[in-house]
């Protein structure tokens, strides 16, 4: 049996799709009263009023222009977990890219003995070995063992973002490898030019009760460690010269999939997603912040 088959979620039945009106919640209860909750390019969506842009904030999964007020953040983001998770049985997945889904190193920093990947990546042998034009530098990519199927497996039960510390630029370039028809991410892209110096999930449009991050840096994350899952971090290249052991590189080797960090988290967010909703009427208060606690208890595992 293969990896896939054996991690793969079973196909979820056909569901009518729920889809979000925030308009109508948000919204004032009297009508001569509008609350200014949405606003795109600097007008009011339900009044068409020019509101300040100061007091709104924008979000990648939203339209070009579009911004939420300050004040109905917290609704917005209560109101975008409640339908996903009734209409469509999916939380958030928050993904890390660097040490996460790839290893990138430039190419001038290759050892002699990695210089051999140069012309595979090259060559195009390789499926999980890119090339990467930079500015400055030249880049080499290599994708995480099992990414592919993780991404692809993932989707079914979550709405994904990418949160890196790597520019914008990067981090579309890393996207056209491992989603080059945008199907997993779409815009939801959050990059150090939004949140330059830690991460947060001010910036996910999601409640945090339904919200999972999987990242290899705990530091990162200082308001947030409760709903983070810490995956191994991934080393394909020789990290500097005074590195004692031999890289995957120049062992010619790799991650296992079976085994890889990837496969092995990708089991805890499907034993998460399962636990969040056996019970239907829980939905409105599970929290898999709690659920992850519970499994790292019974299993023995901190973080």
């Amino acid at each position: 049996m293969s990896i896939v088959e054996t991690l793969s979620l079973e196909p979820n039945p056909k569901r009518r799709k729920i889809e979000p009106v925030f308009i109508d919640y948000l919204s004032s209860f009297s009508p001569s009263i509008c609350l200014h909750s949405f606003a795109c390019h600097g007008v009011c969506t339900a009044c068409n009023s020019i509101v300040d842009k100061r007091n709104y904030r924008s979000f990648p999964n939203l339209s070009e222009g579009s911004q939420i007020h300050r004040d109905s953040i917290a609704k917005a983001k209560h109101l975008t977990t409640k339908f996903s998770s009734m209409g469509d049985k999916k939380l958030t997945l928050v993904l890390d890219l660097d040490h996460t889904l790839v290893h990138t190193t430039s190419v001038p920093s290759l050892t002699e003995a990695e210089k051999y990947l140069i012309q595979e990546a090259a060559g195009g042998s390789r499926h999980d070995l890119w090339l990467l034009k930079g500015p400055g530098e030249d880049l080499i990519i290599k994708l995480r063992p099992f990414v592919g199927d993780f991404l692809r497996e993932a989707q079914k039960m979550f709405t994904m973002y990418v949160y890196t510390m790597g520019n914008r630029c990067y981090a579309e370039s890393v996207l056209e490898l491992i989603d080059p028809q945008g199907i997993y991410f779409r815009k939801r892209v959050i990059t150090r030019d939004e949140s330059p110096y830690v991460k947060t999930l001010d910036l996910v449009l999601a409640d945090e009760r339904g919200v999972l991050i999987v990242d290899d840096t705990r530091e990162v994350w200082p308001d947030h460690k409760s709903n983070l899952v810490q995956i191994s971090e991934y080393n394909y290249f020789r990290m500097s010269n005074g590195q004692c052991s031999m890289p995957y590189s120049e062992e010619r080797t790799d991650e296992s999939e079976c085994d890889s960090g990837l496969a092995n988290v990708f089991r805890l967010l499907k034993e998460v997603h399962c636990g969040f909703f056996r019970v239907k009427e829980e939905l409105e208060s599970n929290d898999v912040r709690v659920l992850l606690q519970e499994i790292e208890f019974s299993r023995g595992v901190q973080y």
